[in-house]
């Protein structure tokens, strides 16, 4: 699968190579600024759904209508077996989903590995069965591997948590047929399903009297393929980080590990789906390349961090079994952290807890591989860099005092990120509202420009083949983009709400900092990708 990749990435770049020298959506006379002469960039990075998880019940917009499920049929989704044929029934394992209890088995698959089963092999709705006033949620600081039973959790409607990794997440896509997603996971047919976007906190606020006007965009893909760990680090660097073998990492703890997978691409042999005879590692590095004391970033091979892995500085996570990686060195691989401080450019990256986690305070649900530039040598405790690290109450006083810097990452606390498994989509949903409102009311309403997006699929299907796989073109390499994830521009003083199908991935963001104020692109990919001027140009501004 790798292979398979890599070979439609090179073909990719090699017919948009021009394209690649001067982006399209690039404008050599552009004024210094942010495009719609915005004063003020907000990125708000939400956690862990596809697109049509969230969105795919989204519709039209103002008459045009979004790439979404509603015009989709239920056979486009076919899922097939680890020998290709397709299911019959969508095996599940989430305790609140399974049959004969707690729902009836109402479908036979000829697969004996699926067994008896409430659904077929088609989406569903999770709203019908796991609500968002149900006591499904765990403690914090605990996520059951296969969920909380209904009447014995916390309330919100939550669901199990679902693989989401670098290599899986290829072998989900099998080459742009998106029909591997429930062979491919450990939550097998809950890939399959999907919210009632209508009941989304964050469709109803958009929907809502005086609400201020947004932009879909319905062709936004996560940077690379699998986790939240290397798409953080793609938001900031645009590329996937370099472990150095000859680098410190805290004394007594495991480092990073390479790969091995099948010849299908897999690295597992125990889902419930998806078993093989193969020697496999599900390390956190990729595999070792043909010449094991080489790394070829071309080739996705060597001493590169694809899974989640722990700083080499505190905050961290130190539980059993947690691998390390050394810092990284940002005057060979520098972020865009670092281009916007040479330039006196303000922005700060804002993060639920941080305060506490900074502090070594226990913070059950805080997530230290989402903290991208503590990864950095450029940020870590005593430099100058670890002041533009904050606490996200310090972006909602600078919203509410007018102080916003030119560009914000807001990364919510854990359980209000709406990842599966150990939060609520409704209540963090309902947290990505009120900080919409806290911006979109603020005394800087009318000139900042707000960008939700989220850092990767969470395991979960999607209708859309990703660039290299056939999607609309776009810009590709070896490392992705992965699935379509939900993204909306909003801004008070966008005049018009619509549909944006330009082709984008994250790290359309750096490419629209970078435009925005002449800064030299961290890699191939934010040089080559569309940036966000068209999206807010349909938004009318």
């Amino acid at each position: 699968m790798r292979k398979t990749f890599a070979v439609l990435a090179a073909a990719a770049l090699l017919s948009g190579a021009a394209s690649m020298s001067v982006p399209a959506s690039a404008s050599a006379d552009r004024p210094e600024g942010l495009p719609g002469h915005f004063k003020h960039l907000v990125v708000i990075y939400e956690e862990n759904h596809s697109f049509d998880n969230l969105y795919g019940g989204w519709g039209s917009v103002a008459g045009e209508q979004v790439d979404d499920l509603t015009t989709v049929p239920p056979t486009a989704a076919t899922q097939v077996a680890q020998d290709g044929t397709p299911y019959s029934c969508l095996k599940q394992v989430d305790v609140n989903l399974t049959s004969p209890v707690p729902l009836p088995a109402t479908c036979t698959d000829p697969n004996p590995l699926v067994g008896p089963s409430h659904f077929g092999n088609e989406p569903f709705l999770i709203d019908d069965y796991i609500r968002p006033t149900d006591t499904t949620c765990p403690a914090p600081g605990s996520s059951p591997r296969n969920g909380v039973r209904n009447g014995f959790g916390l309330p919100g409607g939550c669901t199990r948590d679902l693989v989401h990794r670098f290599y899986q997440n290829q072998y989900q896509i099998d080459g742009g047929r998106q029909d591997r997603y429930v062979t491919g996971s450990d939550a097998v047919g809950l890939s399959m399903g999907r919210y009632d976007t209508t009941q989304l906190p964050i469709y109803r606020y958009l929907h809502a009297h005086g609400a201020p006007h947004y932009v879909v965009a319905d062709h936004f893909f996560q940077a690379a393929f699998g986790g939240s760990f290397l798409n953080h680090q793609w938001l900031i660097a645009a590329r996937t980080p370099y472990v150095d073998p000859t680098g410190t990492i805290p004394e007594g703890r495991l480092p990073a590990r390479s790969s091995v997978v099948d010849q299908a691409g897999m690295p597992v042999n125990d889902y419930p789906l998806y078993q093989t005879t193969e020697p496999v590692v599900d390390g956190e590095k990729t595999v070792a390349c043909a010449d094991p004391a080489t790394d070829d970033y071309q080739d996705a091979c060597g001493n590169y961090a694809v899974n989640t892995t722990q700083p080499a500085v505190p905050p961290y996570a130190a539980g059993a079994g947690a691998r390390f990686m050394p810092l990284i060195d940002d005057a060979a691989y520098p972020n865009i952290g670092d281009r916007m401080s040479a330039k006196d450019i303000s922005w700060a990256w804002y993060s639920g807890k941080w305060d506490d986690a900074n502090a070594g305070l226990p913070v059950p649900v805080f997530q230290y591989h989402h903290q991208p530039f503590n990864y950095f040598a450029a940020y870590a405790p005593g430099q100058p860099g670890r002041a533009h690290l904050r606490d996200e109450s310090e972006f909602l006083t600078a919203v509410e005092n007018g102080t916003l810097p030119t560009v914000s990452f807001v990364k919510p606390y854990g359980t209000e990120n709406e990842h599966p498994g150990y939060a609520s989509e409704p209540n963090g949903s309902d947290r990505l509202v009120d900080l919409l409102k806290a911006v979109t009311e603020g005394p800087q309403a009318g000139n900042t420009l707000v960008v939700v997006t989220y850092d990767e699929f969470g395991g979960q299907w999607d209708h859309v083949p990703p660039p290299a796989a056939g999607a609309p073109a776009g810009t590709t390499d070896v490392w992705g983009p992965g699935t379509r994830i939900p993204a909306l521009l909003v801004a008070r003083s966008l005049t018009r709400s619509g549909v944006d199908h330009t082709v984008y991935d994250t790290t359309s963001i750096l490419a629209t900092i970078e435009r925005s104020f002449g800064l030299e692109p961290l890699s191939t990919r934010d040089a080559a990708v569309n940036d966000l001027s068209n999206a807010v140009h349909v938004g009318g501004r």
